[in-house]
């Protein structure tokens, strides 16, 4: 249904730094680069990164909030550790979420810039 997302950054490389560590584990590589914009995904960009100079600190907890599929609970976990490895801070280490039709595999990092990234999975039950 969502073809694909953008998060804004104040600074397009240490974001591009993170984001190609992080995304690394979930198959997802830079594709595009331009002046302001940078486009990671597997067979086209499904996730950009857009330079917003003029754009104040996020408040904490206000940031965008984007779920990208894993394959796997460890691929859930590597990319947790790249994202911590490339500056990113925990935000829920991965795990079973129990929710109220299914559980799900997920962890939840915060960018550079504050918004929340997470990585899910649904493993067989």
């Amino acid at each position: 249904m969502i073809d694909h997302v953008s998060v804004a950054v104040r600074d397009l490389d240490r974001a591009a730094r993170f984001y190609a560590a992080a995304l690394a584990p979930l198959g997802l590589v830079r594709l595009v680069t331009r002046p302001a914009t940078i486009g990671f995904g597997k067979a086209y960009p499904e996730f950009w990164i857009n330079l917003r100079t003029g754009m104040s600190a996020v408040d904490e907890g206000s940031g965008a909030h984007i779920a990208l599929r894993a394959k796997s609970a460890a691929d859930v976990d590597a990319f947790h550790v790249a994202a911590l490895a490339a500056g990113g801070r925990c935000d829920g280490p991965p795990g079973i979420r129990p929710h109220d039709r299914v559980n799900y595999y997920a962890a939840f990092v915060v960018d550079p810039d504050g918004n929340r990234i997470e990585a899910v999975t649904f493993p067989a039950q």
